[in-house]
């Protein structure tokens, strides 16, 4: 397969998974298809019982439904009878033997067949109104009872399969709180929402649609095979013939119409990313005069979605003609042939009327079973996809008798810790330093250089493989998770603000503070600046992805969450690369008031704004270089003056000094 190819599967995976308006399904394929099927079926292990009775009531249901057309045959005899008895020209009351051998000598032998066929012949006696009356209330309740049996085992089917699906959700949500940061760094957020979200939808569609119907198809053509054998082998032996023209249908179209289904979505895929891509770099499409050009591979890209869609639609659309046609063979064989049975008095014209709808409910669950092929197949592998989630690694659970972390004035020891994310690509091997109360260090150095590791380490997000790291001489990996994180407040480059009111968001960093709390981190933030010119103040809901908010104005907000916070220990993350110059200052006094008394962590793009830090670390390749003051460093010639140079006088120098410059 070409790297274009599985492009183009990748895209068109993508776009199936964001759209519900198409008619096709794009059938995933499991690695272990059998071990994930019962697995998925495992789903509904706790609810045993009450798949016994929905299990009892369904086949209930069915077999009233396979009964009633027996019953409406009677019906339909008693009707006759009744006409015949009227119709022949002999004396009332004249026994039915008697009545038979007469037409047999008058030459009517076919209508003495059948007269002979009938059951309760009286002659003269016309239509038993009675009991054609108690037959017409029979069918009429048992049509009554299986649509009640039938609607109380969807329904109860229903309860069953949310409550299993709602289960499903809570392991998946408990599962994904339980797995390290490792697992998120290299899991695409996408696919792991898709599989939350898309995946467990789609097994709830099949276990609703399909594995609850499959039951009910299975017990129906038993019932009518069973029926169609008690009233005549003969028939029954016909309407079967036609199953190898239904495998041959299923057999030739059903995989050409999901193999043309799989490209339709590849060419969606394709036509998503191409108007995806025309659209975001509309302005440059335009600037270099390339529109035609676009114009020209989407009118191409289109033509090939419409021939393939058309395609695709053609074979699905086929299907279910071609089935009617096999249906319609057979009902015309049964009709002829069942007519010479009631014409030779082998089987009575009701019989024959119950085995012709008989017939036609036998094509229903064949066709049933063959389009929940794909169904079960797609939702096996999208159950496979939510298994491989659940059964990822969990992190090392904190232990049961964790000591309590002491109080103290926040001294931070790092003690050749080692640490690498690949055991084959080491990162940081030896690193040492020590944190004072209420010192603000900064941390520099090139892409890579292992900054944000750091961090991460501090908080635990990650465990080294040697050394220690203590806080108030107290080693973190002693500590539960939340007793390490507790005292710490982050402040992230990028921003991350919930479905909420302001005011809710800058509470988000500590649940009980008071709204003059709330205020005055908002004032000491200038949050408070731009927020009585929304509509509703700090009432105002924010949009989807705050998007009523500037990027600096949600930056503050994020800065005012770490204020109502008053962490021991604050770690910033270039926090203030998103708002402009003026407001950067006024942050930098807001900080410094906030850092005041609290041991902090800044990481930094910009160097000019890291000048006022007690310390500054500057890490290479994992390891401390330099440490010190901002006037000892530059001072030294080293490596944070080589950094500090090329961001103001060889920032067009030398091109790759500026990206070893970014952090």
């Amino acid at each position: 397969m070409s790297e274009e190819e599985k492009h183009e599967i990748a895209m068109g995976e993508a776009a199936r998974l964001a759209s519900d308006s198409w008619d096709g399904v794009m059938p995933g394929k499991a690695s272990d298809f059998k071990g994930s099927f019962f697995r998925m079926i495992g789903l509904l292990a706790p609810y045993k019982v009450a798949l016994i009775i929905v299990t009892l009531m369904g086949a209930a249901s069915v077999v009233l439904s396979v009964w009633a057309p027996r019953v409406l045959g009677r019906a339909t005899d008693v009707l006759f009878t009744g006409v015949m008895q009227r119709a022949l020209p002999v004396p009332p009351g004249t026994p039915q033997d008697q009545v038979v051998q007469g037409l047999r000598d008058a030459g009517q032998g076919t209508v003495a067949d059948m007269v002979a066929g009938m059951e309760h012949f009286v002659a003269g006696a016309g239509i038993d109104f009675d009991r054609l009356r108690d037959l017409m209330i029979g069918v009429l309740a048992i049509y009554v009872g299986a649509a009640i049996l039938g609607w109380a085992q969807g329904f109860i089917t229903n309860i069953l399969m949310v409550k299993a699906m709602w289960r499903l959700r809570e392991d998946v949500e408990a599962k994904i709180n339980r797995l390290p940061l490792s697992y998120f760094d290299k899991v695409q957020r996408g696919e792991l929402i898709s599989r939350v979200t898309n995946d467990i939808d789609n097994i709830t569609q099949t276990m609703q649609q399909s594995l609850s119907g499959a039951i009910t198809a299975v017990l129906t053509l038993v019932g009518v095979l069973v029926m169609m054998f008690n009233l005549s082998w003969q028939l029954a032996l016909i309407t079967l013939a036609t199953l190898p023209l239904m495998a041959v249908v299923f057999g030739v179209i059903g995989p050409k119409s999901q193999k043309a289904f799989s490209l339709q979505w590849r060419k969606v895929g394709r036509l998503n990313a191409r108007v995806e891509e025309s659209f975001s770099g509309h302005a440059l499409v335009k600037t270099f005069g390339r529109r035609q050009d676009f114009q020209a591979r989407f009118a191409a890209e289109n033509q090939e979605l419409y021939e393939q869609s058309f395609r695709a639609q053609f074979l699905a659309n086929v299907m279910w003609p071609a089935m009617s046609f096999i249906g319609n063979v057979t009902y015309v064989a049964v009709a002829v042939v069942g007519g010479l049975f009631v014409a030779g008095g082998t089987m009575t014209l009701g019989a024959v009327q119950a085995f012709i709808q008989y017939s036609q409910m036998f094509s229903q669950p064949l066709q049933q079973l063959g389009g929940m092929v794909a169904v079960v197949q797609s939702g096996t592998a999208s159950a496979e996809r939510v298994f491989q989630l659940l059964d990822v690694d969990e992190q090392e659970p904190d232990a049961a008798d964790a000591p309590a972390p002491v109080e103290g004035d926040g001294v931070i020891e790092f003690e050749h810790v080692r640490f690498s994310y690949s055991p084959d690509k080491p990162l940081i091997e030896d690193l040492s330093f020590t944190v004072r109360p209420g010192q603000t260090v900064a941390i520099v150095g090139h892409t890579g250089a292992g900054k944000t590791t750091l961090v991460n380490l501090l908080m635990r997000f990650y465990d080294p493989q040697g050394g220690r790291i203590l806080v108030d001489g107290q080693d973190i990996a002693d500590l539960t998770r939340h007793d390490a994180r507790a005292r710490t407040g982050m402040v992230l480059q990028d921003t991350w603000l919930f479905a909420g009111t302001i005011r809710e968001n800058i509470r988000y960093g500590r649940q009980d503070a008071t709204d003059e709390e709330v205020l005055e981190a908002a004032r000491a933030t200038y949050v408070d600046r731009f927020v009585h010119s929304l509509p509703h103040g700090y009432d105002t809901e924010l949009e989807e992805d705050a998007a009523n908010l500037s990027a600096g104005e949600r930056q503050l907000v994020t800065i005012a969450r770490a204020f109502v916070s008053r962490p021991s220990i604050l770690i910033l993350d270039e926090a203030t690369s998103s708002v402009d110059t003026r407001t950067e200052k006024l942050l930098q006094h807001a900080m410094a008031s906030l850092r005041s008394g609290r041991t902090s962590f800044v990481i930094a793009h910009r160097l000019s704004t890291i000048r006022d830090a007690d310390l500054i670390l500057v890490m290479e390749h994992g390891a401390i270089v330099e440490q010190g003051n901002h006037e000892e460093l530059l001072a030294a010639g080293g490596a944070y003056a080589e950094l500090y140079q090329s961001q103001f006088t060889g920032a067009f120098d030398e091109e790759p000094e500026v990206e070893q410059a970014s952090v």
